[in-house]
């Protein structure tokens, strides 16, 4: 393969990544939310998040795959692995490195998910959230296409899904009833007269 053909493949990749992520992250807060898509049930989201999850991993290993077997640039295994230390920006490669170590954590403990309690999984799970705008932060750093109309486009559309569900799910949040001892003791009083 040639080195440019690898580096249209790492593009592409990445672009494709930022989208399978966006989606990652959207089916994810769906889940929490109990939310389920037009002709699916519930479980269905929940299979398709886990499913879309794996894709999107795939994707990202063969894109770190391509970045480091490309010739025109040299970035190492080291480099993909321990943050910040590359030759080549070190800084927008650094926080791409940063993104995969916390996927890495997300995908290894939900590997893990019976074996371990639920809140540590979960704990856990919450470093997507913090995966995604630093991987996002990466490819704009990064990224040749970036300020092409297309990738600007593409980035803008899947800012505003995360931003907009993100903002349902703390809406969502922010109106669950608390179930402190005393709104309990409230609720089962107001039963009884």
């Amino acid at each position: 393969m040639t080195s440019e053909t690898l580096w249209y493949a790492n593009r592409a990749t990445g672009a494709v990544c930022l989208v399978l992520f966006t989606i990652v992250v959207l089916l994810g807060i769906a889940v929490k939310l109990r939310g389920k898509l037009p002709g699916l049930p519930r479980f269905g989201t929940v299979s398709l998040h886990r499913t879309l999850s794996l894709s999107a991993t795939a994707f990202l290993a063969l894109h770190i795959a391509l970045a480091v077997i490309d010739s025109y640039v040299d970035i190492t295994v080291v480099d993909v692995l321990i943050p910040f230390v590359s030759d080549y920006q070190p800084l927008w490669l650094g926080l791409g490195t940063v993104a995969l170590d916390l996927m890495l954590a997300v995908l290894i403990t939900s590997l893990l998910r019976a074996r371990m309690g639920h809140r540590t999984w979960r704990a856990i799970h919450w470093l997507a959230y913090a995966s995604w705008p630093v991987a996002l932060i990466h490819g704009i750093g990064i990224g040749t296409d970036t300020g092409t109309d297309w990738m600007t486009w593409l980035t803008i559309a899947c800012v505003a899904a995360v931003l907009t569900a993100g903002g349902i799910r703390v809406a969502h949040s922010a109106r669950a009833p608390r179930r402190t001892p005393a709104a309990l003791l409230r609720t089962a009083e107001g039963a009884r007269s």
